[in-house]
């Protein structure tokens, strides 16, 4: 095969075959078809001089694909991302590549997409309040994820970099949102609350959660980090994407386990099995959806970006 040949995805085309809304139908969609969440491969996580470098392969029937993201933590005061990736698209049959797609445009679109699926069956289907922790890339994502599946009307933005959060607040308002910076006090006002942190401790209290809200905790896949408190977890309906990936590298949930003070019946359900129905989701009790990102995600919205051309 001719390399040059094969199709590059930078961010901009990937924005273009792939839309918000129609990533967030994929996942949706390849979880009702049957895909299975805790089949999926785990990734290698490997200690390298600048931080990690994460493997995360997947299949189906039509696809195999790869990502290899860097995580280096010094790379922001250099200017550069925190996490950089290339993703890799190949046959099923063949494992001949497909496309080469901007790994770190493609976590931007999963990752969001994944907790809009989440969001869109655990809120309130009037739920108009956003509080977002974080101003990066990812928050901004779940803004525009979220508004794609609830009538979001405002958007509180909490972050200690005040240069971001004015960045973010006047993307939000240039959208036709009311938004504007707000304390961590303002969840308590949040139909929904969208953690997307470095933060390795709880960012708010429990007690200051509404019993109707909705947490998606995603910044985080390192055992020792959450975003989350113990107490939130043991009171809250808790869905994760998988309950193997949370029990190997959700802090949230793994801290509070090793604790004692919740057990593994703590996880109300998996992705999947919220998307069918089969999760008790209790109306007096907030919710909490944490994601840690798996391969299959990168690998559905990958393939529904080069189906979509087609």
């Amino acid at each position: 095969m001719n390399p040059t040949a094969l199709p590059l995805i930078d961010a901009d085309e990937l924005a273009r075959r792939l839309p918000m809304p129609q990533a967030i139908q994929a996942v949706e969609q390849a979880l009702r078809a049957g895909l299975d969440p805790e089949a999926d491969i785990p990734r290698t996580v490997l200690d390298v001089d600048a931080g990690q470098l994460l493997l995360m392969p997947s299949t189906t029937s039509s696809y195999t694909g790869v990502k290899i993201a860097g995580v280096a933590p010094r790379n922001p005061a250099r200017g550069q991302p925190r996490i950089i990736a290339s993703y890799l698209l190949m046959d099923a049959a063949t494992l001949r590549p497909t496309a080469l797609i901007d790994g770190s445009a493609l976590t931007l679109l999963r990752t969001p997409a994944v907790s809009a699926v989440a969001v869109d069956h655990l809120a309130v289907p009037d739920a108009a309040r956003l509080v977002v922790f974080g101003a990066g890339p990812q928050a901004w994502g779940h803004v525009e994820a979220i508004r794609a599946v609830r009538p979001i009307l405002s958007v509180g933005v909490v972050t200690r970099r005040p240069e971001q959060a004015a960045n973010l607040v006047e993307r939000c308002r240039k959208a036709g949102l009311d938004a504007e910076t707000v304390p961590s006090e303002a969840v308590a006002n949040a139909d929904i609350v969208a953690c997307c942190t470095t933060s390795r401790t709880p960012l708010f209290p429990a007690t200051d959660i509404a019993s109707h809200a909705v947490v998606a905790a995603i910044g985080s896949h390192e055992p020792t980090a959450r975003e989350v408190d113990t107490e939130f977890v043991a009171r809250a309906t808790v869905v994760v994407e998988a309950r193997a990936a949370a029990l190997s590298e959700a802090g949230d949930i793994l801290i509070p386990l090793r604790s004692g003070d919740i057990g593994t019946e703590a996880i109300a359900g998996n992705l999947s099995e919220l998307v069918c129905g089969a999760v008790n989701v209790r109306p007096l009790r907030p919710k909490l959806f944490k994601s840690v990102g798996m391969a299959w995600q990168d690998l559905v919205v990958a393939a529904a970006a080069v189906d979509g051309s087609s």
